[in-house]
Parts: structure tokens; sequence; C-alpha cells
């Protein structure tokens, strides 16, 4: 029996989001999440590997490197952008979306250099996750509601400068113009809404 002409003979493919490979390796020291986000995207379709730490993240990745990834920035025993990095080494197609409670624009350029292609904030529900794992080339994520507060541009700033400085508390503080301790204190506080 033949085809005609233009009918695509794998159109399960095109039906499904995910494509033929659905693995998902989720990156992040919340136990309780992990899990919780883990049953979520098993629904959806994903095969679902977890990890709690920087170290076990890299482990699972040099043992098979997923095609779709979340992985938080600050984990236990490091930084979530390690990971990101060992994934690059191991595939490029990985799309690798970063989820941090503590949200910033530094941040999030770092990791989309390192090859990221979204960034959500915490509490990211799994429908958030889904759509940006699964959200295909050119499509634009919505604009938020509500622009960013005075405080909050300062403290994108600082963890601008901090980033540039590749995390080096003396040289930023010497570039802000600040004390160290002071400079400390902000870093250590969660981001002001």
């Amino acid at each position: 029996m033949s085809l005609p002409a233009g009918t695509d003979v794998d159109q399960d493919a095109n039906d499904n989001p995910i494509g033929p490979d659905a693995s998902l390796l989720i990156v992040d020291d919340d136990g309780p999440f992990v899990r919780r986000l883990a049953r979520a995207m098993e629904t959806r379709g994903f095969a679902v590997e977890m990890a709690e730490t920087v170290s076990e993240g890299i482990a699972k990745t040099r043992a098979h490197a997923p095609k779709y990834a979340v992985i938080d920035l600050r984990l236990s025993d490091g930084n979530g952008l390690d990971v990101i990095e060992a994934i690059r080494k191991e595939r490029n197609d990985t799309r690798i979306i970063v989820l941090t409670g503590y949200g910033n624009i530094a941040t999030a350029v770092n990791a989309v250099k390192l090859g990221a292609v979204d960034y959500l904030a915490k509490p990211a529900d799994a429908d958030d996750v889904y759509a940006a794992l699964t959200q295909r080339p050119g499509e634009k994520a919505e604009l938020p509601e509500n622009p960013m507060s005075a405080d909050r541009v300062r403290w994108e700033h600082i963890q601008r400068v901090y980033e540039m400085c590749e995390r080096n508390v003396s040289e930023t503080a010497r570039r802000l113009n600040m004390h160290r301790r002071t400079l400390q204190r902000i870093l250590a506080k969660r981001a002001p809404k």
C-alpha cells in the first residue's frame, strides 16, 4: 500500500512534543520537591532520573546524558552550573531548564551562555516546567505582569557584578565601592520582590 504524497509516516512523533528520547534528569537538593516533580513529569511521558547533589547529577550525566534536564542552581555541594557544563560535554541537544529559588538575571545569563534554554524561579509548578521543556524554537514566554521593584533592580545589579567577578566577594565589593561584610550580608539574603 502506498501513501499519498506529503503524508507523514511518523505522525505520532509530531503529536508528542517530547519526541522519541524522553530522558529527563532533575537535579535539586529539595528531596520532596524532586520526587513530586519527577512523578508529575513521568505522568506527562518523561523517563525521569533524579539527583540531589552536583556530584550525583554529573555522575548520572556521564552514565546517560539526558535529552531534557531541570537543574537547581544552588545545591548542597556546589553550583548547578557545573551540572550544565557536564551535560554540554556529553550532549549538545539537551534542553536544559534552570530552576531556582534565588533567581537573578546574572545567573540566568550565565546559565543561558552554558546552554540552558529557560530559567524558572521557584516555586514553579509541573505545568510551567513542562511548558518550558517542550517549548518550540521561536515561541516566546509571556511577559511578567509586575515589573521589578527598585530594591530588586539594585539586587540584580549586585548579582551581575558578583557573577562578572567570578563570585569573588572581595573583588565585587571593591568594584561596587562597598564594604565586604555588607556585600556578604546582601548576598546571603533572598532576592527582594
